[in-house]
């Protein structure tokens, strides 16, 4: 029998035309805002920078080469390496600890709350300034607490040593109160009763978050792993206060590299490059990250 002109499929096709209209204006943002850049940015990376009266031209995989040979861009990467090494791991651990303390029924447990996300809410510019209170030499409270406990006074973000466990630990603070608010919502969502049947059980509280807790925030834990190596090449507004990328690029990540090479420089060719390095390898983590890990996590 055909169902040519019938009402069930003109209704299907007017759904399907509205689902399309309604989804339009996003699509084109998203067209406009992420998707057109990207294909401009790739362009660009195979083009010179243009300078006065003289135009840009095609240089193929010259802006390419020209970063394979910096020796700034591999002290960069090496040192974003290290930051998301050490600010991922930390930021979660520190955000599932928090998470699991304020789900207890402990006094004060509001104001805690608070207090950890607070964080989250200040500007990073904002957030530097704290802590660059912190870190003045011979003034900051730093310094003070050392010198009272009878350690020597120590330039922590002038020295090549020690500027980026600084500017990390920055990250980590005000990163683990914004990752403690989706474990904590997660912790909320598990049924009571599957801690009632383990203490009924004699199942220890290590025991019953290793075997029931955990595996049931994979979904969760997932979702912030994603975030947290995204946030980990993405946030540098913290060096514009605090080292600016020194001493001697100590400190300089992947992205303020990339934004004194386009900005400072005016080397708009080369930034391009740099830009499509850091995409592609945000993409490539992520894809993994969701087609490989995604596989040990457990959804009810």
């Amino acid at each position: 029998m055909s169902t040519r002109g019938s009402p069930t499929v003109h209704r299907g096709s007017h759904t399907a035309v509205q689902a399309w209209l309604l989804l339009l204006p996003a699509s084109l943002i998203l067209l406009a805002f992420t998707h057109w850049p990207v294909i401009g940015t790739l362009w660009h990376s195979f083009q010179s920078t243009p300078k006065g009266g003289r135009p840009a031209v095609w240089v193929g995989l010259e802006n390419y080469q020209v970063m394979l040979d910096d020796p700034v861009f591999w002290k960069a990467l090496t040192n974003n390496l290290w930051f998301a090494g050490a600010t991922i791991p930390l930021s979660i651990g520190l955000a599932l600890a928090m998470a699991l303390w304020v789900n207890e029924r402990i006094a004060g447990r509001t104001f805690l709350r608070m207090a950890y996300f607070t964080p989250t809410v200040l500007p990073m510019i904002a957030v530097a300034n704290i802590w660059l209170f912190f870190y003045t030499p011979q003034y900051g409270l730093l310094e003070q607490l050392s010198g009272a406990l009878g350690f020597g006074s120590h330039n922590w973000l002038g020295s090549p040593s020690t500027a980026l466990g600084a500017v990390t630990l920055v990250a980590v603070w005000k990163e683990a109160g914004f990752f403690m608010i989706f474990y904590l919502a997660a912790l909320q969502s598990l049924n009571p009763s599957l801690r009632e049947a383990a203490a009924i059980e004699g199942a220890s509280r290590w025991y019953f978050f290793r075997r029931v807790q955990w595996p049931l925030l994979m979904p969760t834990t997932l979702f912030v792993l994603i975030n947290c190596v995204i946030n980990a090449f993405r946030m540098v507004d913290h060096l514009f206060v605090l080292t600016r990328g020194g001493p001697d690029n100590a400190s300089t990540l992947l992205l303020y590299h990339l934004y004194e090479v386009g900005f400072s420089f005016w080397d708009t060719g080369y930034a391009s490059a740099l830009t499509m390095v850091i995409i592609v390898a945000l993409v490539g983590v992520t894809l993994l990250q969701f087609f490989v890990l995604d596989r040990k996590v457990h959804y009810r």
